[in-house]
């Protein structure tokens, strides 16, 4: 009798080892590294573009000056547009360009993957195939172009050989279109991944009723697989045009630095250390992009896919 009494009782007792911690408790050490590695940093940043500088520090102050010095002459468009706005309208341009591209062909590999490629190991072992460029740094994979961009290089001998010109042309490196080419190389991965997670998420009895109802290809690939890819479209094109905004060495290396961005400024200004300067450029900077991103995250409930 005893011994059933004290197993009972053992058995009625709350366990402690089941009790589950708070979901506040469970978020703090992401919390706290989110508080200090990003927000204080932010705040720091925003605080320190309204201090003053001299060529040999920085003054603790609440002045407008940076930011005037900015949007120096570019209300007056008598001398046509100014530099802060050609800079800002050639950084938007790289993204705009870039985005198109990655979009393209992130989206048709994605499909691929998803839609004609049956077994589970060949999706894995294609998709890994698609991430060995990132095992090398992104530097490495820059220069790489230049032995088949350059006036000496592949591309070019490949032309003169065959005809197609009679001299080396220039355009292929140090230029805009190096730029965008390198961009597109390092970023497509940011695109296809989001898009290829969103079509593994389509169930298939949807196309399969599609067709049953008299579809075609097209048809089903505009009114249901891009509808229902919205979300990886809307998360890639995030990745995509974040990290283009702000990158200043791909622009730097490709475009032979001769191609001005906002990056690029930001970099210059830090390294001459005129830091209030750079900080005030970085808010601006940081102001387009997330009212960029505002905008992208209206057209989904980008929480619930995440």
């Amino acid at each position: 009798m005893l011994p059933y009494i004290i197993n009972n009782s053992i058995f009625n007792m709350p366990n402690l080892f089941k009790i589950k911690p708070s979901v506040g408790l469970l978020s703090l050490p992401y919390s706290l590294v989110f508080i200090f590695f990003f927000f204080i940093p932010l705040v720091l940043t925003f605080v320190i573009s309204f201090w003053d500088y001299n060529e040999y520090s920085i003054i603790p102050d609440l002045i407008l000056e940076n930011y005037r010095y900015i949007f120096e002459n570019c209300f007056s468009f008598e001398n046509g547009m100014c530099v802060t706005f050609k800079t800002y309208l050639s950084t938007f341009m790289f993204c705009l360009i870039t985005w198109f591209f990655t979009l393209i062909i992130g989206f048709f590999v994605a499909y691929f993957l998803a839609f004609y490629v049956n077994s589970l190991t060949w999706q894995i072992a294609l998709f890994l195939l698609c991430t060995i460029p990132f095992w090398t740094s992104n530097v490495i994979r820059m220069i790489s172009w230049i032995p088949l961009l350059g006036r000496n290089g592949l591309v070019n001998d490949f032309f003169l050989s065959t005809g197609l010109t009679s001299t080396p042309q220039e355009w292929l490196l140090y230029s805009g279109f190096s730029v965008v080419l390198a961009f597109v190389h390092l970023y497509t991965l940011f695109m296809i991944v989001p898009i290829f997670n969103s079509m593994m998420r389509i169930d298939k009895s949807i196309i399969e009723a599609a067709y049953d109802s008299g579809a075609n290809g097209f048809q089903i690939l505009w009114n249901i697989i891009i509808p229902l890819c919205k979300p990886g479209i809307v998360i890639g094109s995030i990745f995509v045009i974040t990290v283009v905004m702000g990158d200043f060495i791909t622009i730097g290396i490709m475009g032979g630095q001769q191609i001005p961005s906002i990056g690029k400024i930001i970099y210059v200004e830090m390294s001459y250390l005129q830091l209030p300067a750079a900080a005030a450029n970085a808010v601006i900077l940081l102001f387009l992009t997330l009212l960029i991103i505002w905008i992208m995250t209206k057209m989904i409930d980008i929480r619930k896919e995440l």
